[in-house]
């Protein structure tokens, strides 16, 4: 989700869902360590519950970068090895690190460390042609001794030469049934189920065999399927889910906000920073596309008007609910 759930995508999400837990795109250990830190851990405190997701393989890097967004007011350290491109294999992390588990719980224990809060894991099930459910059990058992309690499994394998990012997330086969064993055979752990997982028929269906669900790009693609997660699957009844009208209308003191903060003279903060996550928000309904097209209109785009958004709801036939 590299480049897609950055902060002004999470602030877009919790207008829709209140309680579901959001993550961060990865962050490595070198941009925090070496780079501009506020630009990569500022966020806005709506977007709580909250995740970092942190990329590295130094044991000692991760500590500090996990204290940094505890600092920052992180709910929660991920430490990601699922990603299976090759730019990240030359960092030596993400899907790689399944071939070291003995080095991430060294990173997981280091982190436990350093923070008080929550430290998680990411994983494929396997890497290249490793296709043995016995793999990822050893990996989530090696792993889970040095103290991670949760496990967010992509059910697939990854393969680290040969297929790109988005091949890696359509090629190999889904094994769903690896991340079920997983929660039986590790029932005092939360097993989290990962890979495309599109409805709530399905979330509901995965439910019965692990602990919770993540979405990725459907998420991105179609977010208004979140709208009834909080009473769904959080318990609150009370919530009332906003209409896509009003996740327009509650997302424009903030897109102000942040343009009257960073500046729109081409050098600051551009409009389509925020309104690209919002794209998808009449995903199915009537109007969809000309919705979609208003908001890639380049000359309105320039002139960072958050007005816009209004145009593009108004120009749909019908209205959108």
């Amino acid at each position: 989700m590299m480049d897609w759930t950055d902060r002004h995508c999470r602030v877009f999400h919790r207008q829709i869902t209140r309680h579901t837990w959001l993550y961060t795109e990865m962050v490595t250990t070198g941009a925090l360590l070496h780079g501009d830190v506020p630009r990569h851990l500022d966020f806005s405190d709506v977007e709580h519950p909250v995740a970092l997701q942190l990329g590295g393989s130094e044991p000692a890097d991760l500590a500090k970068s996990a204290k940094l967004g505890q600092e920052w007011g992180y709910d929660e350290i991920n430490l990601n090895c699922g990603c299976p491109s090759e730019r990240v294999q030359k960092g030596a992390f993400g899907a790689c690190l399944m071939a070291e588990a003995e080095l991430v719980a060294d990173c997981v224990k280091a982190m436990r460390d350093a923070v008080s809060i929550d430290v998680t894991v990411k994983h494929r099930i396997g890497i290249d042609k490793v296709e043995s459910y016995e793999f990822v059990r050893d990996f989530v058992g090696t792993v889970a001794q040095a103290g991670c309690q949760t496990f967010i499994v992509h059910a697939r394998n990854a393969i680290l030469k040969g297929l790109s990012p988005k091949e890696n997330r359509e090629i190999p086969p889904l094994k769903y049934e690896y991340a079920y064993q997983l929660a039986r055979d590790f029932p005092g752990l939360e097993i989290i189920i990962n890979g495309a997982i599109k409805t709530t028929e399905e979330i509901d269906f995965h439910l019965q065999y692990v602990d919770g669900v993540m979405l990725g790009r459907e998420a991105y693609h179609n977010p208004y399927l979140m709208a009834d997660f909080d009473s769904r699957y959080f318990g609150a009844a009370e919530a009332v889910p906003k209409t896509r009208t009003e996740v327009i209308e509650a997302m424009l003191p903030y897109i102000r906000q942040q343009l009257a903060l960073h500046g729109h003279d081409g050098k600051g903060l551009r409009l389509n920073s925020i309104t690209r996550h919002m794209l998808g928000l009449m995903a199915g309904v009537p109007g969809a596309k000309s919705f979609r097209q208003a908001l890639s209109d380049s000359k309105r785009l320039a002139l960072g008007d958050p007005l816009l958004l209004v145009d593009a709801l108004a120009n749909m036939q019908p209205l959108a609910a």
